[in-house]
């Protein structure tokens, strides 16, 4: 079994995410083009689906890119993909954290459509490859969102590793190194 230890005189600081870093970091440079790449990829997949004139819950055999696409999926892309570029324009930690939402989104809805895979269900089209595409997509994105803030060795003015030891702060930095 395993045991957790309770600090019961210790209260849990608030999470301070630097909102000063520069605007050149290397975390918020990765954000951005983490979003804009896959916002591009799906916009432009939506455009190529609206071009095509295809019915809004068509569920043939209609594709953009090799992927299966119907006027719904392809509006619902060029949207999220324009949420992506409005996080590559912001930057910072809201990309950060759009970039992990869209992920586990993206994960989500590659297991919903596996299931409704060859059912009536199947109002966005979605075949075997959208749903492998989704959950790529998916993990991609979680990466980028990740990136800076999961790790074991993060630098020591990571906003993320001075929330995760309050007790440095305490401390002498001479004692730090």
């Amino acid at each position: 079994m395993a045991s957790h230890v309770t600090h019961s005189g210790t209260r849990r600081k608030k999470i301070d995410f630097d909102e000063a870093l520069p605007v050149d970091h290397r975390l918020n440079r990765v954000y951005r083009i983490g979003a804009g790449l896959m916002g591009l990829f799906l916009v432009a997949f939506g455009i190529l689906g609206l071009i095509r004139h295809i019915g809004y819950f068509d569920t043939g055999a209609n594709t953009a890119i090799g992927l299966n696409t119907n006027g719904a999926l392809s509006v619902l892309s060029v949207c999220v993909g324009l949420l992506l570029f409005v996080g590559m324009v912001i930057g910072g930690n809201f990309a950060s954290t759009l970039n992990m939402v869209l992920g586990v989104l993206f994960i989500l809805n590659g297991f919903l459509f596996l299931g409704l895979l060859d059912t009536d269900s199947n109002f966005l089209a979605f075949r075997i490859q959208n749903v492998l595409f989704s959950f790529v997509v998916g993990l991609v994105l979680m990466v980028f969102g990740m990136y800076g803030r999961v790790s074991t060795n993060l630098p020591h003015d990571n906003p993320y590793w001075r929330a995760r030891h309050p007790e440095a702060e305490r401390r002498p930095e001479s004692l730090e190194t």
